[in-house]
């Protein structure tokens, strides 16, 4: 039997300084500001200090310099108003603007006539799920999303909540992926929407787009899809997925940060109350006066990623493979969250057990990494994608998400993958419980007792 503090030790000498973090965090977190609740402190790089390593592509991706070529004029010389009907300015820059709907559309498949540009992937979901679920809400008041959507998705299904609509979060399976046979049955005479995303954002797994856009065709529901972390990364062809409704990010394709778009199938047709009132531009759906500059980049990122796409494709998955068997081969009790086939291979998430992902984080400094554990003053629980597909606490707060992408070269993955190891080894090295695992001893039978 071991005592209280005998536990609390072992407990801290597992998880390191994070978890006295954590434990120190939730005594005192009421007082403190956000920025000083953080697990990992913001600060300044010196001067002669070199940049961090950069893996950390699901977040946000560099622009690429031929979107920013593309940009440059918008942004100097051809700066009229799209929509601006009276003189040359105007017409410029309403064709470069309907071209860069073209190469939008051309890279899902879909209409130019279908595409609304927006600030980005957030209010392209808000709109889908907010403005659907009004238009219809008269004889319609039901919504199906999943457990692990972005938390865009999840807070507007909250907000229709609170007005009155009843949402369920279907359940994902251990892989991250939903069960179909569960979708369908869910599915009600006054379903309006469902929304599911096509590659999760933080382990990577891919739904069944095209099983779930004929599920909710045959029953007559519409089907949105944040597809932010797919889009000209894998193939997507709406009407091949019958998909009613698609989200797109710039800055996750290489273009420009606070730009995106929504596809919004014409026939059959979609109605969607809109969420801001003003001039009516977009059809109507999106008022406001479309930024040139970011939607040519974001044409010009669309255009390139349906040019380069398998070539993308094939290089990132050699890159990922080589980084998950270099760590795994190295280094005992490693899993890859997430479905090990039905997925994008340059979101890796990987759980080191017996290390605290904060600590690993703080240790790979020279290496910009995300760590799948939510250690903020207002919850100390781990990821909720991590919970819904049924991790451990301990292992979901060892997570470690490592984003490879169209710029990541050999050197960094092998830079990273070495690090990664070595600093594993170290913290290990530094815990009693992986001790006590090494010698054998099974840390779940291990009963605590208080005196």
């Amino acid at each position: 039997m071991m005592s209280k503090s005998g536990a609390r030790t072992f407990v801290v000498g597992a998880r390191g300084i994070s978890r006295c973090f954590r434990l120190n965090c939730a005594q005192s977190s009421a007082g403190a500001s956000p920025r000083q609740r953080e697990g990992i402190q913001s600060r300044q790089l010196k001067e002669d200090e070199l940049r961090p390593l950069y893996m950390d592509f699901q977040a946000t991706t560099p622009m690429d310099p031929r979107v920013l070529d593309a940009m440059l004029p918008y942004q100097v010389n051809y700066y009229g108003n799209p929509h601006s009907r009276t003189h040359a300015y105007g017409w410029e820059s309403e064709g470069a603007m309907e071209k860069a709907r073209k190469q939008v559309s051309d890279l899902i498949g879909a209409d130019p006539r279908e595409i609304v540009f927006t600030s980005g992937a957030t209010e392209s979901n808000n709109m889908s799920i907010k403005g659907v679920s009004r238009f219809y809400k008269a004889k319609k008041k039901h919504v199906i999303t999943t457990q692990t959507e972005h938390k865009c998705v999840l807070d507007s299904c909250r907000i229709l909540e609170a007005e009155g609509f009843e949402v369920t979060y279907l359940p994902v399976k251990s892989n991250g992926i939903i069960d179909l046979q569960q979708l369908e049955e869910t599915v009600r005479p006054d379903t309006s929407l469902v929304s599911i995303m096509t590659v999760n954002n933080e382990i990577g797994v891919k739904q069944p787009i095209k099983e779930i856009g004929r599920i909710c065709r045959a029953k007559n529901v519409f089907f949105h899809t944040d597809a932010a972390q797919a889009i000209g990364k894998i193939p997507i062809n709406v009407s091949d997925l019958k998909v009613d409704l698609m989200s797109i990010s710039g800055h996750k394709i290489y273009g420009p940060k606070g730009v995106g778009a929504l596809y919004v199938r014409r026939r059959p047709r979609v109605r969607i109350e809109p969420l801001q009132s003003g001039g009516g531009q977009e059809r109507g759906l999106r008022s406001g006066t479309v930024p040139t500059p970011l939607v040519v980049g974001l044409g010009a990122a669309c255009q390139i990623a349906q040019q380069e796409m398998e070539y993308d494709h094939g290089r990132v998955s050699e890159l990922a493979n080589r980084l998950v068997q270099r760590i795994m081969s190295d280094v005992p009790y490693v899993i890859l969250n997430g479905d090990a086939e039905q997925r994008y291979p340059g979101c890796i998430n990987l759980s080191f057990a017996y290390v605290e992902g904060e600590s690993l984080l703080m240790a790979l400094k020279d290496v910009a990494l995300s760590s799948g554990s939510a250690c903020t003053s207002a919850s100390l629980e781990p990821s909720y994608v991590l919970r819904a597909i049924g991790t451990d606490e301990d292992l979901a707060h060892s997570s470690i998400r490592f984003g490879i992408g169209r710029f990541t070269t050999e050197e960094e993955v092998d830079y990273t993958a070495e690090k990664c190891i070595q600093q594993v080894k170290r913290l290990r090295e530094m815990s009693p419980l992986w001790e006590m695992v090494q010698e054998g001893i099974d840390l779940k039978n291990i009963q605590w007792t208080q005196h």
